[in-house]
């Protein structure tokens, strides 16, 4: 996502031909949106950063998961 906004952002300012903007060369443009493109198909999963995402995603689903569990059990007494 740090990737995508200031993309989108120059994309906008460059067609909006905003002070410098208007005279940068699309290939700015068109080389950040390769470089995003080989970051999120190949990058970030060969250095594994998908992975921890989920990962994390679903540590943190069981931790709710057991601390629900060990509430109710606590509940019955």
């Amino acid at each position: 996502m740090l990737l995508i906004i200031p993309l989108f952002l120059l994309l906008v300012l460059k067609l909006a031909e905003v002070s410098v903007f208007a005279t940068m060369s699309w290939w700015w443009i068109i080389g950040g949106a390769i470089f995003a493109f080989l970051w999120f198909e190949f990058f970030e999963r060969m250095l594994g950063l998908d992975k921890r995402k989920d990962d994390a995603h679903f540590e943190k689903m069981k931790a709710e998961r057991l601390k629900r569990t060990f509430d109710k059990k606590v509940g019955r007494r």
